[in-house]
């Protein structure tokens, strides 16, 4: 007897848009405040989500919710990860 597991849904912190876990970039504040992206989406820490979709990722960064739901600064080599995230999978 085999479960049928559901869909983990997460919302993006800039459009809200509530999407599948895999549609989603999860970035992490690690426990010693550190921040980066998490790409096994299981690293411990807070996280928080976003669109793969380069517009998604500008609002985020001129609205500040990224930074806001970390509850941490984030750099301008941070949002250049993200880019390359972005570029990558979008």
């Amino acid at each position: 007897m085999s479960r049928d597991r559901k869909a983990q849904v997460r919302t993006c912190v800039s459009c809200r848009s509530n999407k599948d876990k895999s549609e989603l970039i999860r970035v992490v504040r690690r426990p010693d405040r550190t921040v980066g992206l998490d790409e096994t989406m299981r690293e411990p820490g807070r996280g928080a989500y976003i669109c793969k979709d380069v517009d998604c990722l500008a609002k985020a960064k001129k609205r500040g919710t990224l930074k806001r739901s970390l509850a941490v600064e984030l750099d301008e080599e941070m949002y250049e990860r993200l880019e390359r995230a972005v570029g990558k999978t979008g």
